[in-house]
């Protein structure tokens, strides 16, 4: 992943946040808003390395009707998200600051910089010829 990628990425999942704390605020609970929230950000920092010349159209065009994902990145986005949601709550609860877009907006970006690690540790192939340590 570039930095391009990165950082459009981040962006991406801190407004996705945001946007599930605007649409839910006054229908669910913070917790719940915040797990949404971070797993949405997660769906969307997961197809990071798809973006192309940063046109957002081509943010889903990977994923095919046969295609699985590997155990290790359905355990990575599940752990991204439940991260995420939980710190942005508690963060949320200790500033005593609790504007459902905010909460949003803190579990996507949580959420998606939890993700980008994750794809940036694991996502990465190994050049060929060189042999495992």
């Amino acid at each position: 992943m570039t930095p391009a990628n990165l950082s459009i990425a981040l962006i991406l999942s801190t407004a996705v946040g945001a946007f599930t704390g605007l649409l839910l605020g006054g229908v669910l609970n913070e917790v719940y808003i915040a797990i949404i929230a971070a797993f949405l950000a997660t769906v969307i920092v997961g197809n990071a390395p798809n973006y192309s010349n940063l046109q957002l159209s081509v943010i889903f065009s990977s994923v095919e009707a046969g295609s699985r994902a590997s155990s290790r990145a359905i355990v990575g986005s599940i752990v991204a998200t439940l991260v995420g949601s939980v710190v942005a709550v508690q963060l949320a609860r200790l500033s005593e600051f609790t504007w459902p877009v905010a909460i949003g907006a803190l579990a996507g970006l949580f959420a998606g910089i939890l993700m980008t690690i994750f794809l940036v540790l694991y996502g990465g192939s190994r050049p060929t010829g060189q042999s495992n340590p």
